[in-house]
C-alpha cells in the first residue's frame, strides 16, 4: 500500500511510486506512436484522413468509461472488504488477548499457547493469501508437537484454531469458565474463522474473464480508432489528446486488475506484513513481554 504525503500540483506531473503509469507505459507508447505516425502522414499528405466527427467517439467513450468505472468500483469493493476482513481478524486477536489475559491470570503457558497461536494464524494467512509456504510462517508460533503436524494438514490455519478451541474445551470441563465465557472466547475463533473464509473467497473467485476480456478488448479498438478519427481535425494535437484518453482508459482497467486482487505485493495491495506485525505486537505485548519488533513503516512510501 502507498503511504505518503499527498503532492502539490507540479508534483502531480511527476509522481511515478505508486502510480498506474509504469504498468501502461507499454500501451501508451504503442497509441501515441500510432499517433505520431498517422499526424505526420497527414501533414505529408494533407487529404489522406477526412475530417471525422467526434460524436461516434463520445459515445463510444462514454459506454466504455460507464463501464469501466463499474468495474472499478467492482474491484474497489473487494479490496475493501478484504481490508474490514482484516479488521474484524485484529480486533478478535485483540479480544482473545484482553480476556484470555484477564481470565486466566494464572496459567501463563495457556495463555502464552493461545496468543502464539493466534499471532501464527495472522502470519500464516497472510502467507496462505500471497501464495507462499503457510507451514513455514505458523512454525515458530507453535507448540513442537503441532508445528511437527503441519507438513501432512490440508488446512493448517483451521487446525490451529482447532488447538486452541481444545485448550478452551479443557477448561471449560474442569470448570474454570462456564459455558457463557466458553461460548464468548470461542466466538472470537469463530470471528477469525470468518475472517480466513472471506478472505479465500476473495482471492479464489476473481471477477468473470469474459467481463475482463471484454473491456479489454474495448479499450483497445477505442484507443487505436482515436487518432484515426481525429488527425483529420486536431492535427498536430493528436497525439496529445490521444495520449491523455488513453492514460484515463488504460489506467482505469490496469487499476481494477490492480484492485480485483488485494492480497499482493504489488503498490495499492493490502499491507499484510504490517497487520501481521501489528497482531505479533497487540499479543505479545498482552502478555506482558518486552522485547517487541517495531512496526512495520513504508519503504519508499510503500507498505507490504
Amino acid at each position: 500500500m502507498i503511504l505518503r504525503p499527498r503532492p502539490g500540483p507540479l508534483g502531480l506531473l511527476f509522481v511515478l511510486r505508486g502510480s498506474i503509469v509504469p504498468r501502461i507505459a507499454g500501451r501508451l507508447a504503442v497509441i501515441t506512436g500510432l499517433a505520431t505516425l498517422l499526424t505526420l502522414a497527414d501533414l505529408r499528405f494533407p487529404q489522406l484522413f477526412p475530417q471525422v466527427t467526434a460524436v461516434p467517439f463520445t459515445f463510444m467513450g462514454l459506454a466504455l468509461s460507464i463501464f469501466l468505472g463499474f468495474r472499478t468500483n467492482t474491484c474497489y469493493a473487494r479490496w475493501w472488504e478484504a481490508r474490514g476482513l482484516w479488521g474484524r481478524l485484529v480486533i478478535a486477536a485483540r479480544d482473545m488477548a484482553r480476556e484470555a489475559t484477564a481470565l486466566f491470570p494464572q496459567d501463563a503457558a495457556l495463555r502464552r499457547r493461545l496468543l502464539y497461536r493466534l499471532a501464527g494464524f495472522a502470519r500464516g494467512l497472510a502467507a496462505q493469501l500471497r501464495g507462499e509456504d503457510v507451514a513455514a510462517a505458523l512454525r515458530p508460533w507453535l507448540p513442537p508437537e503441532e508445528a511437527a503436524a503441519l507438513p501432512a494438514l490440508r488446512n493448517p490455519l483451521q487446525a490451529v484454531l482447532r488447538a486452541c478451541a481444545a485448550d478452551l474445551a479443557a477448561r471449560r470441563a474442569a470448570g474454570q469458565i462456564g459455558e457463557v465465557l466458553y461460548a464468548r472466547l470461542d466466538g472470537h475463533l469463530a470471528a477469525l474463522t470468518e475472517a480466513q473464509t472471506g478472505c479465500e473467497r476473495i482471492r479464489n473467485t476473481p471477477a468473470p474473464f469474459a467481463y475482463w476480456l471484454l473491456l479489454n478488448r474495448t479499450a483497445w479498438l477505442f484507443c487505436l480508432l482515436l487518432p484515426f478519427g481525429f488527425v483529420g481535425t486536431l492535427g498536430l494535437a493528436t497525439p496529445v489528446v490521444v495520449a491523455i484518453l488513453a492514460y484515463t482508459f488504460f489506467g482505469l482497467d490496469e487499476l481494477a486488475d490492480e484492485l480485483e486482487e488485494p492480497f499482493g505485493r504489488a503498490a495499492n495491495d493490502l499491507p499484510l506484513d504490517a497487520l501481521a506485525r501489528l497482531v505479533e505486537i497487540d499479543l505479545r505485548e498482552a502478555l506482558g513481554e518486552t522485547d517487541l519488533p517495531a512496526p512495520l513503516h513504508p519503504d519508499k512510501f510503500l507498505l507490504l
